[in-house]
């Protein structure tokens, strides 16, 4: 059974979230701290999925966030916000949330936003398996960076920088339609299934993470462009697939 933590402060909110999720068929858990998510995080059964507030006494959702992401804690994360500003949704982006929802928010939106979370990571974990034609493969070279979407890691040298699970599916959609303009409203609507009207810069955010990941010139890019009025494309030719095989020189491949 999938299981959920709700991270929420207020009570009655988070006693409606348990019911609700239950009812969808989750095994639920409540903590109103985000010091004890942590602790949580650490033990087992493990935690498939994440609602997290981000005003919560002592750490906040971001600060939770953050140190998930720097502990490799790649759990789904929605983050529910007092108000829908853009520098909350950035500062959670940059955090490494994988989604948001402002407060006040209809049920039924939270339940999808929810299901989401676990169909990205479940597809996420089937798309790292599947290498046939037209698919980006388990592993990318680009630029002398190897891109691994099975451990989410981006390996440079002796530098080994590890991508959020939102990370990893935006740079997938970005390889899989290479050579393409692809807009702003495409990504939000096929990698965040945000289809509201919804500030774009989050978008840029990311963009600027993984130009700082791929490119050895992150403000003169090579290969993740913008397209001015439109959105970005990622050059055809940026990347390539690495045999992994063990009589195969890494070095040669890259």
């Amino acid at each position: 059974m999938t299981r959920i933590l709700v991270v929420e402060d207020e009570q009655h909110l988070a006693d409606g979230l348990r019911f609700n999720l239950e009812a969808e068929g989750y095994d639920v858990e409540l903590t109103d701290t985000g010091e004890a998510a942590l602790v949580r995080l650490e033990k087992e059964p493990a935690i498939d999925a994440m609602v997290l507030d981000v005003m919560l006494p002592g750490k906040t959702g971001f600060a939770v966030v953050t140190e998930m992401r720097a502990r490799n804690q790649y759990v789904p994360v929605l983050m529910l916000t007092a108000r829908g500003r853009a520098e909350d949704v950035l500062r959670g982006f940059a955090a490494g949330a994988d989604d948001y929802l402002p407060k006040p928010f209809e049920l039924s939106i939270l339940l999808a936003r929810v299901k989401g979370l676990i169909r990205r990571r479940a597809w996420l974990e089937a798309e790292t398996r599947n290498a046939n034609a037209g698919e980006v493969p388990d592993r990318v070279s680009i630029s002398g960076r190897e891109i691994d979407f099975d451990t989410l890691e981006v390996r440079h040298g002796a530098r080994t920088l590890q991508l959020t699970t939102m990370e990893a599916k935006l740079l997938r959609y970005l390889l899989q339609h290479r050579g393409r303009n692809v807009s702003r409203k495409a990504l939000l609507e096929d990698v965040w299934a945000v289809h509201e009207d919804t500030d774009t810069r989050a978008i840029d955010n990311f963009i600027v993470r993984l130009r700082r990941y791929l490119e050895d010139d992150p403000s003169d890019p090579r290969y993740l462009l913008t397209v001015r009025g439109v959105g970005y494309r990622f050059v055809a030719d940026g990347a390539a697939p690495v045999d992994r095989s063990p009589d195969i020189d890494d070095d040669a491949e890259s």
